[in-house]
């Protein structure tokens, strides 16, 4: 099957068998490598993109279903300035270990910033319970979120 898809910005025409997943569609044959398989039954979160505006898993999505919606992995947020941001509060408490879920992470948490302005801890941890992480216990991507929120907020006080 032919399969047309705005991927990062840029519209991909490609052909897929009708069974491929969106994750393996992007991984496979586009080469974006940064999303991740872990449970690929949409528990793990570690395979999350943005699908149309909002987080989705692509390993139980078929890329067929996908035609004429825009996706955006974490290679397309390699200039976001959020994004960005996000790297470098991970980084300062300790957010970051082995790595494998934090781009499925980076994703969640700049839509919970965007989303939820005044989201608070509670808040911020109900909506990472679809992203799995066995390393860090949350506490440093929590804590990473908050900071940013309450960053912004700052702001729009001034």
């Amino acid at each position: 099957m032919n399969v047309s898809i705005n991927i990062n910005g840029e519209t991909i025409k490609s052909a897929t068998e009708a069974r491929t997943t969106l994750a393996d569609f992007l991984r496979d044959q586009q080469e974006l490598t940064g999303l991740h398989l872990g449970c690929e039954h949409g528990v793990c979160g570690a395979c999350t993109v943005m699908i149309d505006g909002s987080p989705a898993r692509a390993c139980n999505i078929f890329a067929v279903s996908c035609e004429g919606a825009e996706i955006r992995t974490i290679e397309g947020y390699e200039n976001d300035q959020l994004v960005n941001e996000l790297q470098h509060v991970f980084s300062e408490n300790h957010a970051l270990q082995c790595g494998y879920c934090t781009p499925a992470m980076l994703i969640t948490a700049r839509d919970i910033i965007t989303r939820l302005p005044n989201a608070d801890a509670d808040r911020v941890r109900l909506e990472l319970a679809g992203n799995l992480c066995r390393c860090t216990g949350y506490s440093g991507i929590v804590k990473s979120i908050l900071v940013i929120l309450d960053r912004r907020r700052k702001n729009l006080r001034k």
